[in-house]
């Protein structure tokens, strides 16, 4: 029996994950990425990726079976294709190059019978409207009828130690039936539990909701605490009375901002299209994103108020960040918040320090040195900020070192140096 041949476009925090997942399941697989770096040091079994270690990628080119390279000539014969590239925002549009480039490159070696899948964030209709002729043109075939076409959103969540790729359900589709069949076998030998749609625009906006349900309700809490400690009422407390509810309430957290690459923009993909369609705002979805990219901003102030209080100004002052990374305990730099209050702290004047464990020196931002967790540093700064909670960090130490504290993730010890967001 011969082993099937996957082509995985794009080696990042989706695509990699899944193109050794599909090696462990016994499939022969084409890890395709552009950036010539990122394919070399996969070759030599160093990842990236949080959710891939360098063990499994190790074990995963032992078997021969999986192939990084730059080349579309090398997805000659393929089976399935899945499509895991970058869709993002500019300038408030959505971007979907990256898409158009994958469906060129991999057009022509389409052939009767293959499936090509599309699992980027995007608006509903992509698939088909886009994707689909750009395939046709550059295979002269037709789909549904020649080849199979479906979309199945990505739920990678970087980090998170329950929830992997191949225990969180998997939404599938197909342009008609036989193309979600083909895609749902296809899944199934991946993930525990696959929950197939009747349409690529059904699947496409299930991601779109469940990100801006997300959105929506972090602004809302992020509104909340903004207002509450203007009203010198805990917030925190407030949130873990709620939280014992059994019914009817579901926690969000305050923190400063949202990052990575599906907040910040999956939303925005939905209110385009609402706008682009039916000329009307998505009006929950504008004033999330205007809460949330906001509140850098006031972290930023209330960092300076807090060191005004003792004393000091914002001007020069040592400030410490904790974490750069949008998210714990991942190195993702995308979008982050963390690397916008940077921003704001520097154009107040001070001098910013982080310590970010996780991410690669090359995507670190300019004008922000890199230090180590010490208690030395934690003493010469005149303000530590935790910004991304990652749970290497010692924060009893800091809690009882620094001389002022500000968390925006309450991960500190509260005490008379320690003021919450």
């Amino acid at each position: 029996m011969n082993v099937e041949k996957l082509v995985v476009i794009g080696q990042g925090y989706v695509g990699l994950p899944l193109a050794v997942r599909a090696v462990e399941a016994g499939l022969d697989v084409v890890g395709l990425d552009v950036d010539a770096d990122r394919v070399k040091r996969l070759a030599t079994g160093e990842s990236f990726v949080e959710d891939v270690t360098a063990a499994r990628l190790g074990r995963a080119l032992a078997t021969g079976r999986y192939h990084p390279t730059t080349e579309y000539v090398d997805a000659e014969g393929f089976d399935i294709c899945v499509i895991t590239v970058p869709t993002p925002l500019r300038d408030g549009t959505p971007d979907l190059s990256f898409v158009e480039q994958a469906g060129a490159g991999i057009g022509p070696y389409v052939r009767r019978g293959t499936t090509v899948v599309l699992e980027s964030t995007t608006y509903p209709g992509t698939t088909d409207e886009l994707l689909r002729p750009l395939l046709e043109s550059a295979s002269g075939l037709r789909s549904p009828g020649d080849f199979h076409l479906g979309y199945s959103p990505e739920r990678i969540d970087p980090g998170n130690p329950t929830w992997r790729l191949e225990n969180t359900p998997k939404v599938v589709s197909g342009l008609d039936e036989a193309a979600l069949h083909r895609v749902d076998g296809f899944y199934r030998r991946l993930v525990e539990q696959t929950v197939p749609v009747d349409s690529t625009r059904v699947a496409e906006l299930t991601k779109l909701i469940e990100n801006t349900f997300r959105q929506v309700n972090i602004a809302l809490i992020n509104e909340l605490t903004v207002l509450s400690h203007q009203l010198d009422i805990d917030v925190w407390q407030a949130i873990e009375a709620a939280d014992t509810k059994p019914f009817g309430f579901m926690s969000f957290r305050p923190g400063p901002g949202v990052g990575g690459h599906c907040l910040p923009i999956d939303p925005c993909y939905l209110s385009w299209q609402v706008r682009r369609k039916l000329g009307r705002q998505f009006r929950f979805i504008e004033l999330a994103n205007d809460i949330n990219h906001a509140m850098p901003e006031h972290v930023a102030h209330r960092v300076m108020t807090g060191l005004n209080r003792g004393g000091r100004s914002i001007s020069d002052a040592r400030v410490l960040l904790l974490g750069l990374a949008y998210k714990k305990n991942t190195g993702d730099l995308r979008d982050s918040p963390a690397v916008d209050v940077a921003r704001q702290l520097r154009l107040l004047g001070a001098q910013v320090y982080a310590v970010e464990p996780y991410a690669e020196p090359h995507h670190l931002p300019d004008g922000v040195q890199v230090v180590p967790l010490t208690e030395a540093e934690v003493r010469r700064a005149d303000a530590v900020v935790v910004v991304t909670d990652h749970d290497a960090f010692d924060y009893d130490m800091v809690a009882r070192h620094a001389r002022y504290v500000f968390d925006t993730r309450s991960r500190c010890q509260v005490g008379p140096t320690v003021e919450l967001l």
